[in-house]
């Protein structure tokens, strides 16, 4: 079985930052962020490396498991 437990939070890590990403995105195209637009911008810029971070530890570490 290649997906651990840890591969398994890697996974769910990127998704819901991946979430957050476009969240982010329609909340600022709509013009008025409930959270005010510096947040939102902060959220949208750290979400969108993590959810490649996250995505990409999960495939290692799926890759190490593999018997």
């Amino acid at each position: 079985m290649y997906l651990t437990p840890k591969s398994g939070l890697f996974l769910a890590g990127s998704c819901i930052t991946a979430i957050a990403a476009v969240g982010s995105i329609f909340e600022l195209s709509y013009g008025q962020p409930d959270l005010g637009f510096q947040t939102t911008a902060i959220i949208l810029g750290l979400s969108i490396p993590l959810t490649g971070l996250f995505f990409l530890a999960a495939v290692r570490d799926a890759k190490a498991n593999i018997k």
